[in-house]
Parts: structure tokens; sequence; C-alpha cells
């Protein structure tokens, strides 16, 4: 009898680990799961943008001591990079889309005088065979390229959240319990090809 009573007492605590175990099989974790997933990879994002800009006083410096008559491309770069690095996007206000907008068009904007300053360049052979210079250029391609990698990531992770709280069942477990958490906003295109990273070449 005494064993019986025993089982007994321990049968809410057997139920609610059953009740526990099904709930997390049928995707109740999806939700904040993605929405971190998203979150970091935004946070990748912002990291390479801020590889970027730490790239560029140097860069600067570096055409400034071959191209001193290029001060108003110099003086561009030099201001796009001040804006890009005055605008951030963290995970508190990454669903503001006005707020996100202005970041993606910071960087858009850092990325043209970057460009405008690669056609100064070719007028410069010294600059271009500069060790210095050369090394500065292989950091920008290869975080231009990481950019792009981290920017998909992101889109993806975005597309896999917001998938998640529009439909079956995590549609549900959104109305329940994450209503706080609202569709997500990604990255627009806002010029040409801005899918594609820019060629940096010198």
């Amino acid at each position: 009898m005494n064993l019986r009573l025993d089982h007994l007492r321990h049968l809410p605590i057997l139920a609610l680990m059953l009740f526990t175990t099904l709930l997390a099989g049928c995707g109740i974790n999806n939700i904040p799961t993605l929405d971190e997933q998203a979150k970091a990879a935004w946070g990748q994002v912002q990291n390479q943008y801020q590889r970027r800009a730490d790239l560029i006083p140097n860069l600067v410096e570096t055409v400034k001591g071959y191209a001193q008559h290029e001060q108003e491309t110099l003086t561009a770069v030099v201001e796009a990079r001040a804006k890009a690095t005055s605008i951030q996007v963290d995970a508190g206000t990454l669903d503001n889309p006005e707020k996100l907008k202005q970041f993606q068009q910071a960087q858009d904007q850092l990325s043209g005088a970057l460009s405008r300053l690669m056609v100064v360049v070719e007028r410069y052979p010294d600059l271009k065979a500069n060790q210095n210079f050369l090394a500065l250029q292989s950091q920008l391609e290869g975080t231009e390229n990481r950019i792009a990698v981290a920017r998909r990531d992101f889109i993806l992770a975005v597309q896999k959240y917001n998938t998640e709280i529009r439909t079956f069942p995590g549609r549900l477990w959104h109305s329940v319990l994450y209503s706080d958490l609202p569709i997500r906003e990604t990255f627009e295109a806002t010029s040409p090809n801005a899918e594609k990273a820019p060629e940096v070449k010198f």
C-alpha cells in the first residue's frame, strides 16, 4: 500500500516532465532560438563593418602620403566613415526599420566614398606599389567579402525567424507566448548590384 502511495506522490512530477518533453519537441523554443540566432548574425554584420572602419584611417594616411592633392576625396572618405560609425543598430534597435535603413544608407555612402578613392589611386603608380598599401588593399578586399557573407547569413537567419512565427505551429506559439517579438526587417538593396561585394582594386 505504501509503495502505491509513493508512486502516486511522484505522479505530478512525472506528468510535468512528460508535458515539458512534449512541449520541447513541438517547437515551443524555436522562436526564441531563431531570434537569438538572428541577433547573433546581426552582431557579425556589425563586426565586419567595424573591421572595415578600423582599416580606413591607415588607408587614408597611406594615400595621403602619395596623393596630397586629392584632399577632397580623402575628406569624403573620412566623413563617410564618421557617419557610418555614428549610427549603431544593436539588438535593442534591430526591430526598428528606420534605424536599420539609416545604418544601411550610411554604410552604402562609405562604400561609395571608398570606390571614388580607388579610382583616384589609379593615378599614382608609386602608391599602388607601396607594400603597406598592398597589405591594406588585401585586408580591405577580405573585409568586403566578409561583409557580404555576414549580410547573407543575417538575411537567412531573419528569413528562418520570420517563417517560424508566420507558419504553424510557430504562429500559435508566437500568439500565445512570444507576441512581443515582431516580424523582423532585413537588408534591402539600395543600389544596383548591392548583393555583390564591391571589387577593391587599386
